[in-house]
């Protein structure tokens, strides 16, 4: 079994920049690659970023190439985001998820809004 725990959310104004953390308990994360997602009021939980197991490969989804990057520390068990000059259009509820060989996992989410 895995748990994921997202922090690091909050309220910013737009160009302002927040640090998500994702820590995870009950495997090592070295073995698996990871990602972010968000969902906005109403839409679909989409994609944001993925990082691989060493943290050698990222990928970005083009709304936040840039501006967001993706980074782990797997003797901290922990995946995070840096997310820089957000815009209104980030304000969704972030989730981290990881690939494991026993299936995928989710964490409970993590509210970032931004205003104009």
């Amino acid at each position: 079994q895995v748990q994921l725990v997202e922090s690091g959310g909050g309220f910013v104004q737009a160009g302002g920049s927040l640090r998500l953390s994702c820590a995870a308990s009950g495997r090592t994360l070295t073995n698996y690659a990871m990602g972010w997602f968000r969902q906005a009021p109403g839409k679909e939980r989409d994609f944001v970023a993925a990082i691989s197991r060493s943290g050698g490969n990222t990928q970005y989804t083009d709304s936040v190439k840039g501006r967001f990057f993706i980074s782990r520390d797997n003797a901290k068990n922990t995946m995070y985001l840096q997310m820089n000059g957000l815009k209104p259009e980030d304000t969704a509820v972030y989730y981290c998820r990881i690939w494991t060989s026993i299936g995928d996992y989710w964490g409970q989410g993590t509210q970032v809004t931004v205003s104009s």
